[in-house]
């Protein structure tokens, strides 16, 4: 008999159990209403804020920040605790689309900065919680815990993969008719975005605060400086010692890769020759509603390795025809055909990066069981790192070469995840038999 269960006229009276997807749902919709507004101004930040590239440079230095702080921000989610963190990460999103308001130098450079620190908490928060709330869920209905952590990443990514969709279906319907440069209705767009940010806040503050992350996260006073700065190195270094990161690494920066391919060259030199600035918007509609619907079909297929490798096969084989088509086959057509191709090619794209979104994060929650914080700390650093190099380099080389590029980078991140898949898959099936 449990000794912690109350005993009630000699009969043992059930504790109810937590109902943990609520709190998948609370955090999903949270980074909805967060970034479907982050997201839309994002792809307007080098068509609104073009002098001397503020938008372009704002995005750079905002991922060079991200990727720094990424290094530390699994320390600062362990002394937070993961609720928090996502708290205060929403701050920086909000500054930064205030900062759109009134863009200058040293407006949108702070703001870029701040928001770097911010993302790179509240992902290392999302990535913690959601990962502890599946196994505490798994836990409590004895139920498979890889199922549950594909079912709730799942439901997480589809939900926040459609908000390219949401976004951009705002933008267009409050700067149609080529309003892009009128200051009143830009305003409006932001006021907009800055509700619904703020509403996303609100949300997070009903999380239920998790207790089962790991060993206790409180900070002890009587800890030295000392301690605290070897905590946080191997916090950072320890991950790098262990082969199952140093094999996922490359497909991680891959993932960042594409993502950035998206919205640097792909709307830029395929989607605007083909349907003008105005067709960016729905194209990157098209582009988020796929990446929805493939993370949630994603996220209920998973349940270990095996599938994992599977799925991400997928992905990978159809991202790699889409920049073959480019490179060898793609031009552009008047027509019907002119119109349907970017946006099948959007589509495509969106899949692809609904399955490394829920796959990834599914993939670390499984094999770092232990270190949650430091392996969603990794994810981060070497997407955002990827990113940044994009948004540098964008100016400076051809669509052809990045399309080499990236070609390069999935054979490479592609074999790298095999091995590791099948040695895990081996070493899993050793252990059983």
């Amino acid at each position: 008999m449990d000794e912690e269960a109350p005993l009630v006229g000699d009969k043992l009276v059930e504790i109810p159990k937590k109902n943990h997807a609520r709190d998948v749902h609370i955090l999903s919709s949270a980074f909805l209403l967060v970034f479907l507004a982050y997201g839309a101004v994002q792809n307007l930040e080098s068509t609104l804020n073009t002098e001397e590239d503020l938008g372009t440079t704002s995005l750079g230095i905002l991922y060079v920040s991200f990727t720094f702080f990424s290094l530390v921000a699994s320390m600062v989610v362990r002394g937070l605790g993961s609720k928090n963190a996502l708290v205060l990460g929403t701050t920086g999103y909000w500054l930064f689309l205030a900062a759109n308001l009134k863009p200058s130098w040293y407006t949108m450079v702070p703001a870029s900065v701040y928001l770097g620190f911010s993302a790179s908490i509240i992902w290392v928060g999302q990535g913690t919680y959601l990962t502890s709330t599946a196994r505490s869920h798994a836990r409590d209905y004895n139920l498979h815990e890889g199922t549950v952590i594909g079912k709730f990443n799942g439901e997480f990514w589809g939900l926040f993969a459609s908000h390219q969709f949401v976004g951009n279906l705002i933008t267009l319907a409050l700067l149609s008719d080529g309003t892009e440069g009128s200051t009143s209705s830009t305003t409006l767009l932001y006021v907009v975005f800055l509700c619904s940010m703020t509403l996303g806040t609100i949300l997070m503050c009903f999380l239920t605060k998790k207790t089962d992350e790991g060993e206790s996260r409180q900070p002890n006073s009587s800890v030295s400086f000392y301690s605290n700065v070897v905590s946080l190195s191997k916090s950072v270094i320890n991950p790098l010692f262990d082969v199952r990161m140093l094999l996922v690494i490359p497909l991680i920066a891959y993932s960042g890769l594409q993502q950035a391919f998206v919205w640097a060259e792909f709307t830029k030199d395929i989607v605007t020759p083909a349907l003008g600035e105005s067709g960016v918007g729905g194209a990157m509609a098209v582009y988020g509603a796929f990446d929805a619907i493939c993370s949630l079909a994603a996220g209920r297929l998973t349940s270990g390795p095996k599938s994992i490798t599977l799925i991400v096969s997928g992905g990978a084989f159809i991202q790699a025809i889409v920049f073959l088509w480019l490179l060898l086959a793609y031009r552009l057509t008047s027509g019907v055909l002119g119109i349907m191709y970017p946006l099948l090619m959007a589509a495509i794209l969106g899949i692809g990066d609904g399955v490394f979104n829920t796959q990834l994060s599914a993939l670390l929650g499984i094999l770092f069981k232990h270190d949650m914080e430091g392996a969603f700390a990794q994810l981060k650093v070497w997407q955002s790192a990827s990113i940044a190099v994009v948004f540098f380099l964008s100016s400076y080389i051809s669509l052809k070469a990045m399309l080499v590029i990236m070609l390069a980078a999935l054979c490479i991140s592609y074999a790298g995840f095999l091995f590791l898949t099948l040695k895990v898959e081996k070493a899993f099936s050793s252990s059983s038999s």
